[in-house]
């Protein structure tokens, strides 16, 4: 069950948003700035956590989890890939001393094929975690929604009890297979999807006509319909206009910048999704549970999507291997 959120007074545009029942969430690696939006949860990725990383403020903790990596690997590979996961979890610890509820920590992007690989290393992470003294239930292990990847967080949901969210999710077949898997959360990207249209098209859109939010309201119209518990987080916001153009939705995960601007305004911010509505506009029921090739075929067809989810990993991946750099030059000094 998504934990409660406590009730807020209207005034700010995030107030409204928050009273709207949508949970907000911190999408950022930089844990100094989070308390001032009294978020629920807070999510990280390899990018924020490196950009992070760079601040002198949180050099404490690279200097944590080096020792850590030293201390229990043995060759030079093994300590630097302990203490990069000792890292992302220190990161993770600290904002858990902010936000009530869940963080979100992702697994290397480049295991984002090796169903296998995926659901080691979450056991791995969940394992520091509960070294440090923080429980499985307030961690939710991000994965990329590759066929692998969902297929790992079946096994982990199922099996092992730990919670997952699936990350760089663009497609309809993409949630669907994540909804079937009994994931904890997926995270649609509304911004990356209304980036790659406005490139194809030379468009600008507003909160209403923005593709990437008429994606996340088929999906959320989808869940209800069909009572499926997985929560819906919007994710990757590029402007105010789409946050509010999914008021309403389960939760929204967005930028301090963002949050910013939501803090300092006071406009209106009604609710425009609900449950009674989307049974009425959700889509019939389809499935892909055991059906890797049409799941396959069905994420081909959307050159969009494609597209954004392998330029979304081989970001990642770049942003990890970088990370790695880093910590392998101070597990060497």
């Amino acid at each position: 069950m998504a934990p409660v959120q406590k009730k807020q007074k209207t005034g700010s545009s995030l107030d409204q948003l928050k009273a709207t029942g949508t949970v907000v969430v911190s999408d950022t690696g930089d844990f100094e700035s989070i308390a001032k939006y009294t978020p629920q949860d807070a999510t990280t990725n390899p990018s924020l956590i490196l950009a992070a990383s760079k601040i002198d403020t949180y050099s404490k903790l690279i200097d944590v989890a080096v020792k850590y990596g030293k201390d229990h690997g043995k060759t030079t590979e093994e300590k630097v890939e302990i203490a990069v996961d000792r890292l992302l979890v220190e990161f993770g610890k600290e904002i858990l001393k902010i936000v009530p509820g869940r963080v979100s920590t992702e697994v290397d992007a480049r295991l984002s094929f090796d169903k296998d690989a995926t659901i080691k290393k979450a056991l791995e992470i969940i394992a520091l975690y509960k070294e440090v003294g923080v429980e499985k239930e307030r961690v939710l292990i991000k994965i990329a929604a590759t066929w692998e990847g969902i297929q790992a967080a079946r096994e982990l949901e199922a099996k092992h009890g730990i919670h997952c969210n699936l990350t760089l999710l663009f497609s309809f077949v993409q949630a669907v297979a994540c909804a079937e898997a009994e994931v904890t959360l997926i995270s649609p990207f509304v911004g990356r999807i209304m980036d790659w249209y406005k490139a194809k098209t030379g468009e600008t859109y507003t909160g209403e006509t923005d593709p990437g939010v008429k994606s996340v309201r088929r999906i959320f119209n989808y869940y209800k319909k069909h009572d499926y518990n997985t929560i819906v987080m919007g994710a990757s916001f590029r402007n105010v206009d789409e946050i509010k153009a999914l008021a309403g939705l389960d939760y929204l995960t967005i930028s301090p910048g963002l949050l910013d601007k939501l803090l300092e305004s006071s406009e209106a911010v009604p609710k425009l999704l609900s449950i009674d509505q989307a049974k009425k506009d959700g889509d019939a029921k389809v499935s892909f549970v055991d059906d890797e090739a049409n799941f396959r075929f069905g994420l081909n067809e959307d050159a969009m999507a494609t597209e954004k989810l392998s330029e979304g990993i081989r970001k990642f991946s770049a942003d990890i291997v970088t990370l790695f750099k880093i910590v392998e030059d101070k597990v060497n000094a």
